[in-house]
């Protein structure tokens, strides 16, 4: 097989000074020569510049550091911070024994948008204090975002992983988020969706999936388009692609009640907080019945809390957050809380 025209210096530096240190010999050179592919002599020509006597090499020069510091922009720890606003619901705990068992065991999550499914799978990880690398999908994303490629660095073409191969070394949780707007591009994910990590065919090594490291992809439909319109953008995903996910969650909107917990750890406006909760249900009862096009969704009404924090005024921050609907639905919203709501204010003295 054809080696690459460099030596990938970044993944050579990485290799060796994680498992023999910064200050290394022969032995540990000839170790990290057999893990890239290339003769020791090759291998030792390339470090003559970081020698520091006989048979020995100097990883902490100053020009190495910089060089890592340049190409090596992951952050040593990618456990997402937990949110104190966070309420569990729905399928968080099942989601979360998943994660906390180390398995590999892919997992699909659809729902309607702005219901959580994203958030519950970064605050299972804050929780279980795992690793999260995310990934968010497009109709352009392909095998060189996902897997990595080589980049021109100082005049050198070097290989830098990308976030899958990221989270296989590292045993993180890799989140496909909007995964049903990908194209066929992300067939090259079969294999690491079987657990069987992935053969870099650009660089003749196979990564292997670190203890710990598994899937989970958020999308709107189930990977079958959307029939309605509502999810303009998303695509009929590969049938073998989505059999290689173990288990589905479907994720509504969170009950009345834990929607008021939620919006309660950032107001303290109760009665606004019960008036909102209540205006949004009796809108998602009548879009469920098809009486409406449109739907309130939880991070609406976060939203309409953020923008009543700062104006200060319930219409006002209700009506600055329903402008991205059509005329006749927007008015609509606002006459229901009208309606619901007496101690609203006149959007004339806003």
């Amino acid at each position: 097989m054809p080696r690459p025209a460099q030596v990938d210096m970044i993944q050579l530096f990485s290799y060796i000074e994680h498992n023999y240190g910064t200050e290394v010999g022969t032995a540990a050179l000839k170790a990290g020569a057999e893990y890239m592919g290339y003769s020791y002599a090759t291998i030792a020509n390339r470090m003559e510049p970081y020698k520091s006597g006989r048979g020995k090499w100097n990883l902490t020069v100053d020009e190495v550091r910089e060089q890592l510091e340049e190409i090596v922009t992951v952050p040593t720890n990618l456990v997402p911070p937990k949110d104190e606003t966070f309420v569990p619901f729905g399928n968080f705990t099942d989601l979360k024994k998943i994660l906390g068992s180390e398995m590999f065991y892919p997992v699909f999550i659809t729902g309607m948008s702005g219901n959580g499914k994203t958030f519950s799978v970064e605050q299972a990880c804050a929780t279980l204090n795992k690793e999260l690398i995310r990934v968010n999908i497009t109709i352009e994303t392909d095998e060189d975002d996902l897997i990595g490629g080589f980049r021109l660095v100082n005049g050198e073409t070097v290989w830098h992983n990308g976030p899958v191969i990221e989270a296989l070394e590292r045993g993180a949780v890799l989140l496909l988020d909007e995964v049903d707007l990908a194209s066929n591009k992300i067939l090259c994910l079969q294999s690491i969706l079987e657990g069987k990590g992935v053969f870099l065919k650009k660089t003749g090594l196979y990564v292997n999936p670190a203890p710990g490291f598994t899937v989970v992809a958020t999308a709107n439909t189930k990977g079958k388009g959307s029939d309605d319109g509502r999810f303009i953008g998303t695509n009929v995903l590969n049938e073998a692609f989505l059999e290689r996910f173990a288990l589905t969650f479907e994720q509504e909107y969170p009950t009345p009640s834990i929607e008021a917990k939620i919006l309660s750890k950032m107001c303290d406006d109760d009665e606004f907080v019960s008036r909102l909760v209540d205006w949004a249900d009796i809108i998602r009862k009548t879009f469920n019945d098809g009486g409406i096009d449109e739907i309130i969704s939880t991070r609406r009404l976060v939203h309409i809390i953020t923008a009543y924090k700062i104006f200060g005024k319930r219409m006002k921050a209700i009506e600055c957050c329903v402008n991205r609907f059509d005329d006749e639905t927007k008015e609509s919203f606002l006459s229901l809380y009208e309606k619901i709501d007496d101690k609203v204010e006149d959007t004339n003295d806003q």
